[in-house]
């Protein structure tokens, strides 16, 4: 990989888009929640969820911790894998009431996503997001939409690998890996999900 091509793509994203200022959440415990809903499923989807959760008051680790399984499957049914998806959402409740989420949030990144990775239905990217978006610590995510960009300018790897890559080439900064992920994301829909690849603007990039 050529010296700070991933710098050079952040700016151009930068450019074209300007600032995304994400996650779209009010608190911590929204953005665990919307980052467990959103898998395999649109964030349309999880706004819905989210809408529903808040009207009955589930938006609250202690009152999520509690919640009726059948009703969350419910609140939840339109993000897919509902029965899955409410399950873990309570299951990771209960885990947060009865650890706290400062106390868990304050510990070292490695130690958070560990933390996180032991809990059911968390994976790679589901950490990450809760590690960067929820307890703002540096931890780049790789998500579906990276991987495929970053294979159209040539840098191929696992989720590891390119999350070493992004990592080692950026400063180590929170708020440039939340607004670099989110640049990736809205270009990526607007762009490679609608196959406009003749327009692209990283075309021939160096």
């Amino acid at each position: 990989m050529k010296p700070e091509i991933l710098c050079r793509v952040y700016d151009l994203l930068l450019d074209e888009l300007g600032p995304q200022n994400w996650w779209p959440a009010e608190t911590a415990f929204e953005v665990v929640v919307g980052a467990v809903l959103t898998q395999q499923t649109k964030w349309a989807n999880v706004e819905k969820a989210i809408d529903g959760l808040k009207e009955h008051d589930l938006l609250e680790v202690q009152a999520l911790a509690k919640a009726d399984v059948a009703l969350l499957e419910e609140l939840v049914r339109c993000c897919g894998f509902y029965r899955q998806k409410a399950s873990r959402l309570k299951e990771i409740a209960m885990f947060f009431a009865e650890h706290g989420m400062d106390k868990v949030f304050s510990m070292h990144i490695e130690q958070i996503r560990s933390t996180m990775l032991s809990l059911k239905g968390i994976g790679n990217e589901t950490a990450d997001s809760i590690v960067l978006y929820a307890a703002n610590k540096p931890k780049f995510v790789i998500d579906a939409y990276t991987t495929r960009m970053m294979k159209c300018i040539g840098i191929q790897g696992n989720y590891m690998q390119l999350q070493g890559m992004f990592e080692k080439e950026l400063p180590t900064d929170v708020d440039i890996y939340k607004e670099y992920h989110a640049l990736i994301v809205e270009y990526s829909k607007a762009y490679c999900g609608r196959n406009r690849c003749s327009e692209c603007i990283l075309t021939g990039i160096e």
